[in-house]
């Protein structure tokens, strides 16, 4: 007879080689749990690395759930988890559904919204399923490179659909970078920043639900600064913002608490450089290079004018030094780790 135990979230190791992508099921997983409460272990390994059921470690992640049932895989060689591992994914792939009895028992749930948990409400006797396997695979993993699954057109705004932030009022003791989180571990009152050059976190445009759960761990996260360059084509400069919120958005559905980077390039790009950002919160913008010209100092200032009038925060985290400009709200000066062993 097989034994649950009881483990620590913190303490399961997701498999790193974990061939099924699952993003699009963790709400839905998550919903199930909050309705019907966690009725299916998660099956690990006798080292704690997940076997099956990354999914539903996500949605306890997501739901904040600190302790898991679990069973200990330890009657199977390596091998063997390697094949089930791979065996349990994939018969779910070839299950169908009885269109008919599926019809018959929706009509008999009352007390639940079925669409929570991802079915069609329309009678799905009358959907008629056209097989393209291969134009449909292809469309799916579009879908996954731009996560397009992620955006929710419920929680965006402006005629660019930029994903759209909660409030959060929150002010870190210090700022890590991003680079350094595999490296260095968490330490209470550290958040995390993205003030780096773009391809050393492009991965978390990639992968973003792994890096999601990693960050949850920190005392908060600020949304990617992804580049806004004043040479740049409008088009990317709305690309860059609607990924920096979008994530932002991700992380807090993961449990993060996240403070929106700001950033801006030049009068033209203020139609969306400021959407998706709750009025009121904590934003955080960077002074790095600033004052290296006078025309870069002047678009910041301009900017930081515009930002001030449109979001109205309640207090701002600034990443580098005091470059003499007067907050109409509480500041808060963080110093650039970097510049600082410099300047040593």
């Amino acid at each position: 007879m097989m034994q649950v135990v009881t483990k620590s979230l913190h303490e399961l190791i997701p498999y790193e080689k974990n061939a099924r992508k699952n993003d699009k099921a963790v709400p839905l997983v998550a919903k199930s749990i909050e309705q019907f409460g966690f009725k299916v272990p998660i099956v690990i390994a006798r080292n704690n690395v997940i076997v099956c059921g990354h999914t539903r470690y996500k949605a306890a992640h997501a739901l904040g759930i600190e302790e898991v049932p679990c069973i200990i895989a330890d009657d199977l060689t390596d091998q063997q988890i390697k094949a089930y591992r791979l065996a349990d994914n994939k018969v779910a792939e070839v299950s169908k559904w009885d269109k008919g009895i599926l019809s018959l028992e929706m009509n008999e749930i009352f007390d639940f919204d079925m669409s929570d948990f991802g079915f069609e409400i329309a009678d799905p006797v009358d959907t008629v399923e056209v097989e393209l396997p291969q134009k449909e695979n292809e469309r799916e993993r579009t879908a996954n490179a731009y996560n397009l699954y992620e955006f929710d057109e419920n929680r965006c705004t402006g005629i660019y659909d930029i994903p759209t932030l909660d409030k959060v009022i929150h002010t870190p003791k210090s700022l890590m970078g991003f680079n350094y989180c595999k490296s260095t571990p968490t330490q209470e009152g550290v958040g995390v920043h993205f003030f780096l050059d773009d391809y050393q976190f492009e991965r978390v445009w990639n992968s973003p639900e792994d890096y999601c759960i990693m960050l949850a761990d920190y005392d908060c996260v600020l949304t990617p600064d992804f580049s806004l360059y004043t040479n740049m084509p409008i088009a990317m400069m709305i690309w860059n913002i609607y990924r920096s919120r979008l994530i932002g958005q991700m992380m807090q559905d993961y449990g993060c608490t996240v403070i929106p980077t700001v950033s801006w390039a030049g009068a033209d790009s203020y139609d969306f450089a400021f959407d998706g950002l709750p009025t009121g919160g904590t934003i955080a913008v960077s002074t790095i290079g600033v004052k290296r010209t006078k025309d870069a100092f002047d678009i910041w200032v301009q900017g930081m004018d515009e930002c001030m009038k449109i979001v109205k925060p309640h207090n701002v985290i600034v990443y580098g030094g005091d470059i003499g400009y007067t907050f109409d709200c509480d500041v808060t000066y963080i110093s650039n780790a970097v510049t600082d062993k410099m300047k040593g």
